[in-house]
């Protein structure tokens, strides 16, 4: 019923929201990605998405149908991977951003794990600045990280989403006093977005932690010492948005190769693609 060429599409559009953004990420025309959706909008006798000219968002059976998509498609690939005949072997260095800490991200490394027992995975997880350090000097064969601001184009889009404030509830602003920061050290680019964007609309700031760690800062905030800049869909429970601040704008994920990463960095990129929906959720 359900064709798994167009549950793929499905879930680049749902991952992207851009059917620009989903058709250049599989190689394939636009209108290519509106079939494919419209076809699986026929199965499912379900409008999926809500779109106009300037947005695309998922309709409540298309967020219902994430799920769904998801475990066909993982069916899918443990049967290629198993009747396919080929064994991955070697090392693999894999850095993820410190975002992704808190999400299920183990359970996309753990099948990978399961279904390449040979391939050697090195797990390295720090700031995407850092990452991105790491993988020019190539000492990191895979990265999934931040891209470091509007005009990077590089890797492929795996998440998009905004910026946002967060902090302890109940915490206010003062509009007359500087903004208590809790941040990353450099070279944060959470930190560099928070503080460009303050500077430019004016806004005086302190900083009034700063951890290397995604738990040390949760924790600060938690205790209520400031705001910290963080990804919409990845905030921790504990905390909450934060208003009266200046709007932080876009941020994308992004996978990025080195240029001589090994064929099992291609099959766990192909994973993280497939499963980037959850990516967005925390627990």
């Amino acid at each position: 019923m359900y064709d798994p060429v167009q549950l793929r599409t499905f879930l680049t559009v749902a991952q992207t929201l851009s059917f620009t953004q989903a058709a250049g990420r599989l190689g394939v025309r636009q209108s290519t990605v509106s079939q494919h959706v419209r076809r699986l909008e026929e199965a499912t006798g379900r409008p999926l998405f809500v779109r106009d000219t300037h947005s695309v968002e998922l309709t409540e059976d298309g967020e219902a149908l994430l799920g769904f998509a998801r475990t066909i498609l993982e069916a899918h690939e443990r049967a290629a991977a198993f009747f396919g005949g080929t064994r991955l072997r070697g090392r693999l260095r894999f850095g993820a951003s410190e975002d992704f800490v808190l999400t299920r991200l183990p359970e996309i490394l753990e099948a990978f794990r399961h279904e390449h027992p040979e391939v050697d995975l090195e797990l390295s997880v720090e700031l995407s600045g850092t990452l991105h350090e790491r993988l020019d000097a190539g000492r990191l064969d895979l990265v999934l990280a931040k891209r470091r601001g509007p005009g990077d184009e590089r890797g492929r889009l795996v998440w998009r989403d905004r910026m946002v404030w967060i902090g302890a509830e109940g915490l206010r602003v003062d509009p007359e006093r500087p903004v208590p920061l809790i941040v990353f050290p450099p070279p944060g680019i959470t930190r560099a977005r928070a503080l460009e964007v303050l500077e430019r609309n004016g806004r005086s700031w302190r900083i009034a932690c700063t951890s290397g760690s995604l738990s040390g800062l949760i924790a600060a905030a938690r205790a209520g010492l400031g705001v910290m800049a963080h990804t919409r869909g990845l905030i921790p429970p504990g905390l909450v948005r934060v208003g009266g601040l200046p709007e932080l704008g876009p941020v994308e994920f992004a996978l990025l190769r080195g240029p001589r990463a090994s064929a099992a960095a291609e099959v766990l990129a192909a994973a993280v693609l497939s499963g980037a929906d959850r990516l967005s959720r925390t627990g």
